[in-house]
This record gives C-alpha cells, structure tokens and sequence, in this order.
C-alpha cells in the first residue's frame, strides 16, 4: 500500500528523515521513525510504574528460596 502525504510540511519532513536515516523511501523513513518515537514514548513511562511492574514479576515467581547458594554456583560455573 503506498503512503500518500498531503500535507507538505510532513512531505518535506519524510524527505528529510529518507536522508538522515538513509532509508531507501519514505515508507521505510516513517517506519523508523514510528518505531522510534513509541520506544521513546514506552520509556518514559514514569519510574513508580516501571519499579510496581518489576514487583508484580517478582512476586509472581514466588519468594526466594533461603538455601540457595549463589557463591557455589558462580563457582561451579567459573571451573568448567
């Protein structure tokens, strides 16, 4: 399907992103710059929500387990 841009601003602006992407036509430009824009827009997600989503996956596997040895396996790891 191809991409029509009416307005000349943005035409003018898919030009420009073809060049400094180097993208091969405009339909590859604004790919990578949508791609880019919603990376952006996920990493802004405020901190408070990244830490509870971090909590939510830590305790969904459950609670430590107090015999594990991690030196012993570092080490075990470290001889072969």
């Amino acid at each position: 399907m191809p991409l029509y841009i009416r307005d000349p601003e943005v035409a003018a602006l898919a030009e420009e992103a073809v060049r400094v992407l180097g993208a091969t036509n405009k339909t590859e430009a604004v790919r990578a710059a949508l791609k880019t824009t919603i990376l952006d827009a996920r990493r802004r997600t405020p901190l408070r929500e990244r830490i509870e989503a971090a909590r939510r996956l830590a305790d969904a596997l459950g609670p430590a387990d107090p015999a594990y040895d991690h030196g012993r396996d570092m080490h075990a790891l470290w001889e072969e």
